[in-house]
């Protein structure tokens, strides 16, 4: 150590007269001086630890690094290891600068950075190392991940929401991914995970960060966490000790007391850290607090009583890592005492880092002045310098490599972060009530449902979520009164309480929204959905009239998306509370659901596939579009039960007024022969009223003395029946001139024209018969050979329709749509729909003679009032998805059976591959050789269909994927079918057996 001048010596003379007067005394403004020095202190090496033996233990050459650059450390170097200083990286050049001199002049140890971004702390990160002469430690609070303090990061469930979840595998996958985060931006400690109890539910700095009242619970998710982290070579650090749970102060606000007894302490508080020293936890912050039973001297902080951070932390407890203060610029200690005598107490209490320190070079002075009085000796210096370079030889800071920028936010924003948010609200969401097991809803077809905002934030994932399962009418009004006239219609309320995430400090109910919540129970069936802490229902008292209570801790995206799914039964509850609800609700209540096989929702690594990979089909979208192939498009893909890629592109028109949105709805054309007419015509083989050899006689008597008499159901569905491809119905519709002729038409609509094909357009009602006619009519191919007809599904529609007295278009509804939540598909969408929701699919300039907006675009289906068994629907990605997931399913959705798994086999399988007809019993199927629908990717059990408009839905069995396409390359003209040509649709099914992982 160099030697200290004359000046030195007279200035040390000086303090030890004054220390010697003052101590126990208030001075400067009620501040005391050294009232923590003990009399004596201890090597600190020296404690016995109970964590593992070898968990802090270096080998020969990890000891030899750490003697040898201490040995030639200056005692200021040395006492500079001690400081680890806030940095951010959102500031300006004179913040920098100033770390820059704190750096190589005071030679601090380490930063903890708060506020700012990942690249430019990064950069940040390499100046400052790059100035250091001994490699900083480099330290983040990431509690909930990075996005706790940086943007472009993300953010994870809090712990009260992870204090939900029962599965520690899931928790520790937090860790490891907190871990990886960290190590990738050259962080060496995460101050995480937080210990703290909190059995006070009005903790205004704690709350939502601790994982919740019970002891157990909150060791072993800490536990978890802290495996994962440490797994990764990051240093978790426990905190607040001795335990910041049962507070109502705010520590950076003021000096919060504890007055439990230490058995108590030693009971509860005590019992995450014993146990997380045993499982080797690295480092330990020791909060702000008065802890009365701990430390006798009033209003004395935590974080400078020996008694606390050695006698109890260290000799005690036995624990031999690293020891941190909390924040030394937070009120609860900083109101005690000027910095440079704050930074001193806080070392000679025992702890390591001083973690945010004020005035460095007067607490610099303050160190050397009172190590030439001798208040503390090498040996107390060196038991804290050497344990923090023993941890940097540990986080491989003798060989510091400058972080690498490049790909640096990518990186911290791999897919799997969000794939584990997906499993983490999965497992976390939490139903308290169930009653008459309002949840899951079920029979959607008898179902009117209603949504009601509460609360001031975003609820657009929520909302967009439910309406993908049911139609959802969202109903506002400021009035209770005129509020409850809206909802009188509906049977089921769901009534959603949103609030910031950022505001979790203000997220409790007002009583304006109490009263609103108790009003809306009171008068109807209510599902409430919290997305706030589950404290906020603390002040709701009255929970008898809620009929289902959903808690969803959290309002964010993948939050609102999840419960959407829960509530409809996609997945299960598993979630449990972590705290009490006054005397309402306990500790771990939380009820099981049943889970209805819909689809759910999640990211594609959660059912083995790439979302790198998927993302292609971006480019080959774009590139459809760019090349007007079609002006939009929409492209789901689901794979086991899980829509994990939904997305639409370009407009309506190439006029571009219009984005495309998932909820608009397409013309799929041929799609409607297994999204309308086969599924109806399965109930009937279901019922035994026909079977594979049932004739067209026995079906149809207008069949009977026909060319067609014979056709038996088999070949009519596997299009092996030598009917003609279509026949040209509307010329026996127009006049010489070739127009619509007055003797079917009309521009108004009458009694017997009321079959709307297009604006001031009506068909005479009795045309359907003419077309009929047409068909028993027409000649067959002699030749019996494949050969694609549309009159297979005309007639099958006309069977239907005269064998159960209803029209396709509603025996579709009644059978499969309102039940399987298909609100957005219908025949004749203009009825029902908004035209804006419907891109146009041709200007028809060759019959009708206008813009087809919302009428059929085949003409054939049009002259039946838009309704035929082989066109006419119209449906957006999701709806279709569910009626192929219902196939796959074998007859099953939604725990409804429609019918029977040895239907749906005999649908599905060729029975003439044999013979070079690729077709199943009204499904198409894979390719035969070269030609076919798919990618030539697909297994042989797989099916679909495509449609005229430029559309597909394939799903396939063995992969359990459902792949659907839809656009409108038809418009404005169906002229050369480029996107066909091009295989836009194969190109996006061959990308998506690319990107299946397992």
């Amino acid at each position: 150590m160099k030697k200290i001048g004359i000046k030195i010596v007279f200035f040390n003379v000086l303090f030890l007269f004054v220390a010697t007067a003052c101590v126990g005394t208030k001075i400067n403004k009620n501040k005391v001086i050294l009232t923590n020095i003990p009399s004596k202190v201890e090597n600190l090496d020296s404690i016995t630890a109970s964590n593992p033996p070898a968990l802090f233990e270096l080998l020969p050459q990890g000891n030899k690094w750490v003697d040898s650059l201490y040995n030639v450390m200056s005692f200021e170097e040395r006492v500079g290891q001690l400081f680890m200083v806030a940095a951010y990286s959102n500031k300006d050049s004179v913040h920098f600068n100033a770390i820059d001199k704190l750096i190589t002049e005071n030679k601090i140890g380490g930063l903890i950075f708060f506020q700012g971004g990942p690249i430019r702390q990064a950069k940040l990160t390499n100046r400052f190392q790059s100035k250091s002469k001994i490699p900083l430690f480099i330290g983040n609070d990431a509690e909930w991940g990075l996005n706790m303090r940086l943007d472009s990061t993300t953010s994870y469930p809090w712990n009260m929401t992870l204090g939900a979840i029962q599965d520690m595998k899931l928790i520790e996958k937090v860790g490891v991914q907190l871990g990886q985060q960290g190590k990738r931006l050259g962080i060496q400690f995460n101050f995480a995970p937080v210990l703290d109890i909190n059995t006070n539910p009005r903790n205004p700095i704690i709350g939502f960060r601790s994982f919740g009242e019970d002891k157990f619970k909150v060791t072993e998710r800490a536990i978890a966490v802290m495996k994962g982290v440490q797994s990764q070579g990051i240093f978790a650090t426990g905190k607040h000790f001795p335990g910041h749970g049962d507070t109502e102060t705010d520590s950076h606000k003021g000096l919060p007391t504890v007055n439990f007894s230490k058995e108590r302490l030693e009971q509860v508080e005590f019992y995450p850290y014993r146990k997380l020293f045993h499982e080797g936890l690295s480092s330990v912050m020791v909060a702000h607090l008065n802890v009365p039973s701990l430390e006798p001297r009033s209003n004395y902080p935590s974080s400078i009583s020996y008694n606390i951070v050695t006698t109890i932390l260290q000799k005690e407890m036995g624990f031999n890592g690293l020891i941190f203060t909390d924040a030394l610029n937070m009120k609860g200690v900083s109101n005690y005492n000027i910095p440079s005598e704050i930074n001193f107490e806080a070392f000679m209490a025992g702890n390591d880092i001083l973690l945010f320190p004020k005035d460095i070079p007067a607490a610099i002075e303050k160190f050397k002045l009172a190590y030439s009085l001798n208040m503390f000796n090498e040996e107390r210096l060196a038991s804290s310098v050497k344990k923090i370079l023993k941890f940097k030889y540990k986080a491989g800071l003798n060989s510091y490599q400058p972080i690498e920028t490049s790909n640096l936010i990518k990186d911290l924003n791999s897919p799997k972060n969000e794939a584990l948010q997906y499993e983490l609200y999965e497992n976390a969401i939490t139903v308290l009530k169930n009653t008459a097991s309002v949840l899951p809803i079920k029979n959607l077809d008898k179902q009117k449902i209603a949504y009601v905002k509460i609360g001031d934030e975003n609820n657009d994932s929520f909302i967009s979520t439910l309406k993908k399962y049911a139609e959802i009418t969202v109903i506002a009004d400021v009035n209770l009164d005129s509020l409850q006239v809206k909802l009188r219609p509906f049977s089921t309320v769901i009534v959603g309480y949103h609030k910031s995430d950022g505001a979790f400090k203000k997220n409790d109910l007002s009583s304006s929204e109490l009263s609103k919540i108790n009003f809306l129970a009171r008068n109807n069936n209510v599902i409430l959905d919290v997305f706030a802490k589950p404290y906020s229902l603390l002040s709701l008292n009255n929970f008898e009239e809620i009929e289902g209570l959903v808690v969803s801790y959290q309002n964010s995206a993948i939050a609102q998306v999840v419960s959407a799914e829960l509530i409809f039964g996609a997945i299960e509850a598993k979630g449990k509370l972590p705290v009490s609800i006054n005397n309402s609700f306990k500790v771990n209540d939380g009820l099981s659901t049943e889970k209805l096989n819909r689809l759910g929702f999640t990211t594609p690594e959660n059912v083995g596939m790439n979302s790198t990979i998927l993302s292609k089909i971006d480019a080959i979208a774009n590139k459809a579009i760019n090349a007007k192939m079609t002006p939009g498009i929409q492209v789901l893909v689901a794979r086991k039960g899980k829509v994990i890629y939904q997305k639409s592109f370009g407009h309506h028109t190439y006029d571009k007024t219009i984005k495309v949105q998932d909820s608009d709805i397409y013309d799929v054309a041929s799609l409607t022969k297994i999204l309308a007419t086969l599924p109806n015509v399965m109930l009937q083989y279901d019922q035994q009223k026909v079977n594979l050899e049932t004739t067209l006689a026995t079906m149809s008597p207008i069949f009977k003395d026909s060319n067609k008499a014979n056709i038996n159901f088999k070949d009519l569905l596997s299009h092996y029946a030598g009917l003609a491809a279509g026949i040209p119905f509307y010329k026996a519709a127009m006049d010489k001139s070739k127009l619509p002729s007055e003797v079917y038409f009309r521009k108004i609509a009458e009694q017997d024209f009321s079959k709307k094909l297009g604006d001031s357009l009506f068909i005479r009602n009795d045309f359907s018969d003419t077309i009929m006619k047409m068909i028993v009519e027409s000649k067959i191919a002699v030749k019996k050979e494949y050969k694609y007809s549309d009159l297979t599904f005309m007639i099958l529609k006309d069977y239907l329709e005269k064998t159960t007295g209803k029209t396709l278009d509603v025996l579709i509804q009644e059978n499969f749509y309102r039940s399987l939540g298909m609100n957005n598909s219908s025949f004749n969408p203009l009825t029902k729909f908004d035209k804006n929701r419907i891109p146009p699919t041709e200007t028809d300039t060759y019959f009708r003679r206008q813009l087809l907006k919302g009428y059929v675009n085949d003409l054939s289906a049009a002259l039946e009032g838009g309704v035929s068994g082989h066109a006419g629907v119209f449906s957006n990605a999701m709806d279709v998805a569910k009626i192929m997931e219902l196939y796959l399913q074998k007859g099953n959705y939604g725990n409804q059976q429609y019918f029977s798994e040895k239907t749906f086999e005999d649908f599905n399988t060729c029975y003439f591959c044999a013979v070079g007809n690729r077709r199943g019993v009204g499904f198409d199927k894979p390719q035969l050789g070269s030609e076919g629908p798919t990618c030539g990717c697909a297994s042989m059990t797989s099916f679909g269909h495509t449609g005229y408009t430029g559309t597909m839905a394939w799903a396939d069995p063995e992969t359990q994927i459902v792949y659907v396409f839809l656009s409108n390359r038809t418009f404005p003209v169906a002229a050369e079918n480029r996107l066909s040509k091009a295989n836009i649709r194969e190109e996006i099914q061959s990308i998506i057996y690319e990107a299946i992982t397992d």
